[in-house]
């Protein structure tokens, strides 16, 4: 049996670059955003935050905010014929 090697980031250099738009601080009201259950929201992994990442696969994916549990919200996708129930920092999250 062939051994992975790395971690969960591997290959994703360009997938999970910041644009020059996106370089420099991070503002609290992105950090701290709120969202309300039943919300649609995208997944974008912000690049400079590793707390509460989700999977590479499901980048730039669309799911329905299911809860809260801490500070990340639970976010309800389709992964195939799955429902599947991510928990994610708000910092990854775009509302629709």
């Amino acid at each position: 049996m062939v051994k992975r090697l790395g971690s969960r980031q591997r290959k994703t250099r360009h997938k999970f670059r910041a644009t020059t738009r996106e370089k420099g601080k991070i503002s609290l009201a992105e950090y701290f955003k709120e969202l309300q259950q039943g919300d649609l929201v995208n997944l974008a992994i912000h690049p400079n935050v590793f707390k509460g990442r989700f999977y590479r696969r499901f980048h730039g994916k669309s799911g329905i905010v299911n809860g809260k549990k801490g500070r990340c919200y639970g976010v309800q996708i389709k992964d195939g014929e799955k429902q599947k129930l991510l928990y994610v920092h708000p910092i990854h999250l775009r509302k629709q």
